[in-house]
């Protein structure tokens, strides 16, 4: 329980850090390309870096500190900095660098876009909830 308060509080965090970066490009009016989905996935990339260093050694890799950073204010933040740090521990793993890594990116970006347009599709035509 104290993990999902952790990871519920950090996440709360990541979102509202997340509006911030939308409402300053708006504001901007810097709206004609995702620079702030761009942004957030970069700087949350590498503030998972960051964290990832941080938590693993030197802070004893702490469930509560990975939960609270990784989880919770970079995963509200941004999930592309999970799936950067998947990235980088599928090419580290030492079981195929070239081949895992490629694939992973393929399969996630690939399959998520098709679902994403599934799911458009299916709630206009009726077949979604």
């Amino acid at each position: 329980m104290k993990l999902l308060i952790l990871a519920s509080a950090g996440g709360a965090i990541g979102a509202g850090l997340r509006f911030l970066v939308n409402e300053a490009f708006a504001a901007r009016g810097l709206t004609a390309f995702p620079w702030h989905t761009l942004t957030v996935n970069v700087v949350g990339s590498f503030l998972m870096g960051v964290a990832y260093v941080a938590i693993s050694e030197r802070l004893g890799g702490s469930p509560e500190w990975r939960t609270f950073l990784a989880t919770g204010i970079l995963g509200g933040f941004t999930t592309f900095s999970a799936f950067s740090l998947d990235v980088m521990n599928l090419m580290t793993d030492g079981n195929g660098f070239v081949w895992r890594p490629i694939a992973y990116i393929t399969a996630s970006v690939g399959l998520s876009v098709a679902a994403l347009m599934a799911g458009i599709w299916m709630s206009r035509t009726g077949l979604g909830a």
